[in-house]
């Protein structure tokens, strides 16, 4: 682990938010950028903030400067908050709940690993 950074009660359902957390899971930080930019989800806003601040903390700790492109999302974990419960008026006379979800944001950042070729042996070698 290289860096991570969280959000917390964020005004949004986990349910949702994991929709779009799918989308950038194992992918580096430059190609999440470019997906959260294009996706028509309102998740994709809060989740491209933690990343860049995953980031941000990443190039803090570290002396060398990281690039956006060496760098991978390696988990995600969007995890529900506590609901703000109000109540709103029904018919005759009665009330019924609505729960506004809150979600936890959760990101971890490490350096991206490159696979070595290896020679695979034939059989009877």
């Amino acid at each position: 682990m290289l860096a991570k950074a969280e959000a917390k009660y964020v005004r949004i359902s986990a349910r949702k938010a994991r929709l779009v957390s799918e989308l950038v899971k194992g992918k580096t930080v430059e190609e999440a950028a470019f997906i959260l930019k294009n996706v028509n989800k309102r998740a994709g806003g809060p989740i491209q903030k933690v990343i860049s601040s995953a980031f941000s903390n990443a190039n803090n700790a570290k002396q060398e400067k990281l690039l956006s492109k060496e760098v991978l999302i390696t988990a995600i974990r969007i995890n529900g908050g506590p609901m703000l419960k109000r109540y709103r008026a029904a018919t005759m006379g009665r009330a019924t709940s609505i729960r506004h979800r809150t979600a936890h944001i959760y990101i971890e950042l490490d350096k991206k690993v490159e696979e070595k070729k290896r020679k695979k042996k034939g059989r009877g070698a």
